[in-house]
């Protein structure tokens, strides 16, 4: 039987942006899967879901759990970003034979508000009420915090597919002295699967 991996999207994202993992792995035998978290799966020019504004860290993990279960065996997971959060939420649950983790948001306890990272999120940190609506990048600040190793091309074409994040799980990761509900707390004793060193090649396929 061959060894599953799903692999979670990070902010803004959706399932589409793991094809070309998807292909190399599945060429190698793997079955891969690439779901898209609760009200991502929109068209990115339309207009939020009226929920996603207070969707939790909890939510997506708990969506996810059940994608888990439905599948026959422990899967490999790779998660990128928050997804890499959800990746470790996940493995402290039992949920996963082994995580893969690129550039993951922190868990609860580790500081990671650098320069580089307030700068990123400073036009959604700075507006009142952020923690309860939908949040979106601008195209200048989503090339200087994830796109700037890409082309002009690609950075438009990618950026025109991501679509609205939750305002309540970025304050959940960017905040979790605030999080009393410990919405991204990773228990590393209970379960965690074990935590793969990247390798190089997931670089060029990235």
């Amino acid at each position: 039987m061959a060894d599953k991996i799903v692999m979670i999207h990070g902010m803004w994202g959706g399932g589409w942006y793991w094809e070309n993992f998807k292909n190399f792995f599945e060429q190698r035998g793997y079955e891969c899967f690439t779901p898209t978290l609760r009200h991502h799966d929109v068209d990115p020019q339309d207009d939020p879901h009226p929920d996603l504004g207070e969707t939790s860290l909890l939510d997506y993990a708990q969506d996810l759990e059940e994608y888990i279960h439905k599948l026959d065996d422990k899967p490999i997971l790779i998660g990128h970003s928050m997804g890499g959060l959800l990746a470790q939420i996940l493995g402290s649950r039992g949920l996963a034979k082994a995580l893969v983790l690129l550039t993951s948001a922190s868990p609860s306890g580790v500081n990671a508000l650098k320069f580089s990272v307030i700068k990123s999120f400073w036009s959604v940190l700075t507006k009142w009420g952020f923690w309860r609506k939908p949040q979106r990048l601008s195209f200048k600040t989503n090339v200087y915090s994830m796109l700037h190793l890409l082309s002009e091309e690609e950075q438009k074409t990618i950026y025109d597919k991501f679509v609205y994040e939750s305002g309540r799980a970025a304050g959940e990761i960017g905040f979790w002295l605030l999080d009393f509900k410990g919405a991204f707390k990773v228990d590393q004793s209970k379960g965690m699967a074990t935590i793969e060193r990247i390798p190089d090649f997931f670089v060029s396929i990235y």
